[in-house]
């Protein structure tokens, strides 16, 4: 018995595996595409206009920087490394999202660059989904800058300030925290393993400026998410509806009463007996009504 149970244990092991599987990759399929595609239907093309401005703003900044003078522009207006003043590295920082580095293929991450502010302005909204792309870029730009302060050493925390000079990732380090923020939230774990997961491995194999500020846009992402989560249970609690309070006949009671005390009953009123040698009413009443019957006979 203990053998057959033992062997029953280990061949449902993989059915279980497969199961567990095949449950979560639904459950993101349904989080990552079923959803979008619903709330397209619903609200139509408008709702990817960050998309398309990302992607068109991309592509406007690197035609305009074939040219020299059109290089020149485009790195004095979103041109960020570690040697500008932390004031200017903050105004140029929005602009460095539609700035991608010359040296690589644009047209690689079109793709990726209009999947994830579509896709997360399709599930997050468009404040949120701009917050989080600044939020995530700037988190990599300031940690740079701290890198480069510490200099060499620091358990190879530290950067030698040669590294000052270097670009900023650009859009790359916003893509990366939206896929990781709508990773987390939507609980995600192919999505997270094909973008921040690709980027911690890369970054951990390559460890240059661009791929340490990859890991602190994936980092800055995931404490993002998880705050999203503990703020959104404190809402529920709140928005939780208390228990009806009922009545003494067993029916709810109506909203906005309180618990009284019942009035006590006030003692029935008698009428005072008429004097005598008063008419009684229905004589005064019959009597009225003969003085009218004679006036309308005038």
């Amino acid at each position: 018995m203990t053998t057959e149970g033992h062997t029953d244990r280990h061949r449902s092991l993989p059915a279980r595996l497969a199961r567990f599987t095949a449950r979560t990759l639904r459950t993101e399929w349904c989080a990552i595409v079923v959803d979008p595609v619903r709330c397209l239907t619903r609200r139509g093309v408008s709702a990817l206009l960050l998309g398309f401005v990302a992607a068109f703003g991309v592509v406007f900044c690197h035609d305009v920087a074939q040219h020299p003078l059109g290089r020149l522009w485009v790195q004095r207006l979103g041109g960020v490394d570690a040697d500008l003043p932390l004031w200017l590295s903050l105004l140029r920082t929005p602009v460095s999202l539609y700035v991608p580095a010359l040296d690589l293929p644009v047209w690689a991450g079109i793709t990726q660059l209009f999947l994830a502010f579509a896709l997360a302005e399709l599930l997050l909204g468009r404040a949120r989904t701009l917050a989080i792309a600044y939020v995530t870029t700037l988190a990599g730009t300031l940690a740079a800058r701290v890198m480069i302060a510490l200099g060499p050493g620091w358990w190879g925390l530290g950067l030698p300030p040669a590294y000052g000079q270097v670009l900023d990732t650009g859009p790359s380090a916003a893509i990366v925290g939206l896929f990781t923020y709508l990773a987390v939230i939507r609980r995600a774990p192919l999505v997270f393993a094909l973008t921040g997961g690709s980027m911690v491995g890369q970054s951990l194999a390559v460890p240059d400026l661009a791929g340490r500020e990859h890991l602190v846009a994936v980092v800055t992402a995931i404490l993002l998410g998880l705050l999203h989560g503990r703020r959104a249970r404190p809402r529920d609690r709140v928005r939780s509806p208390r228990p009806a309070r009922t009545t003494r006949s067993g029916g709810p009671a109506p909203a906005g009463t309180r618990h009284r005390h019942p009035a006590p009953a006030e003692p029935a009123q008698v009428p005072a007996p008429a004097p005598p040698g008063a008419p009684s009413a229905p004589a005064t009443a019959d009597r009225t009504r003969d003085t009218a019957m004679t006036s309308l006979e005038c």
